[in-house]
């Protein structure tokens, strides 16, 4: 299958080493993080994901590990 850009984008961000972790709630997202994360993760997620409109930034979120349970 054919990996998706927001696909990659997350899988990047995590390979930085970043911890940051989707919540989903009412078909709500929101990002947590209870680590400082790796400078260069941090500074790919300001980069890559923040730039992109709120609707790409979800596609994004949803590609995360989740918080919430199965």
């Amino acid at each position: 299958m054919e990996k998706t850009h927001v696909r990659e984008l997350a899988e990047e961000y995590l390979r930085l080493g970043g911890h940051r972790r989707v919540a989903i709630d009412d078909n709500e997202t929101s990002i947590r993080s209870w680590e400082d994360e790796p400078p260069e993760a941090d500074a790919f997620w300001r980069k890559e994901v923040e730039t992109l409109t709120p609707a790409t930034q979800r596609e994004v979120q949803l590609m995360l590990p989740t918080i919430n349970r199965a």
